[in-house]
């Protein structure tokens, strides 16, 4: 068999998911049946949709009403009756709050939820993520150790069961001093120790940093550590379903990954890929 051929034998035997979907009930700019569409398009097996919650902050544009959550997952069930050619998840993408931990275990409890993403895009009462003057004047390397700590508390909290973009403060390209790679290390050996899965995030191809969350020079540590993975696009609109897929499953079977986690009703499973 030659080399092309086993490529393409190789990417129809994966096992293709999308858990990280944002629709027009948050700050995506498609509705949840252009998804479905797509992702039956791209061969995906299943996508789980998982709308930005940011409960304790004031309403922004980019998180969902609160008003709109038992809407939201009537919706979605209703989607996943009337489609059988791709499954469909009930998530949500919830950000964490230290010392909040206990209330939003109460809020997510009395949600029919297959999975829940944690992230972090509050550093104090403001984003890391809404633009670079965020990081004007600011100590990077403080910053770096800072939303480390935070995520590592999320990670603890046993709140989550993905991690989301774990670390969007590299997002505009700003580095710390020396090698961070000892808070890849923590980070990893948390996540391992509290059952949690991380993302590989292809969306961060298309913001300033250029490529994928976490940095590709220290996916090795998951590997090391041997914490759960899985592929998510972190997608705003139907067309950015699923993008650089077949990169990211090629970079996780270089680094020595076998199996991706899936999902439903919090239980998590692996599947090899």
């Amino acid at each position: 068999m030659n080399s092309s051929a086993g490529t393409f034998f190789v990417e129809l035997m994966i096992y293709k998911t999308d858990y990280h979907i944002h629709t027009t009930f948050s700050d995506g700019r498609s509705a949840p049946e252009e998804y479905v569409s797509a992702a039956i398009a791209a061969g995906l097996k299943e996508i789980g949709f998982s709308e930005h919650l940011t409960p304790f902050m004031p309403p922004q544009r980019w998180n969902m009403d609160p008003s709109n959550i038992n809407r939201y997952f009537e919706h979605i069930g209703k989607l996943k009756g009337e489609n059988t050619e791709v499954k469909i998840l009930s998530g949500l993408e919830v950000d964490f709050f230290p010392g909040r931990e206990e209330e939003t275990r109460a809020i997510l409890s009395t949600m029919p939820l297959d999975f829940v993403i944690g992230s972090i895009h509050y550093q104090g009462d403001v984003t890391v993520d809404l633009g670079p003057e965020y990081y004007d004047g600011k100590n990077i390397d403080k910053l770096y150790e800072s939303y480390f700590e935070t995520m590592i508390l999320a990670v603890r909290s046993d709140l989550f069961d993905i991690i989301g973009h774990c670390d969007l403060i590299r997002i505009y390209g700003f580095k710390p001093s020396e090698n961070p790679e000892h808070l890849y290390r923590k980070l990893a050996k948390a996540m391992k120790q509290h059952n949690v899965v991380f993302e590989i995030n292809t969306n961060g191809r298309n913001r300033p940093i250029g490529d994928f969350y976490p940095d590709r020079k220290y996916l090795h540590i998951f590997q090391e550590e041997k914490v759960p993975v899985c592929v998510n696009s972190d997608a705003h609109m139907h067309a950015r379903l699923a993008p650089y897929f077949d990169e990211a499953y090629e970079l996780l079977r270089y680094t020595g990954f076998t199996e991706m986690a899936v999902f439903e009703k919090r239980k998590r499973t692996m599947v090899p890929f």
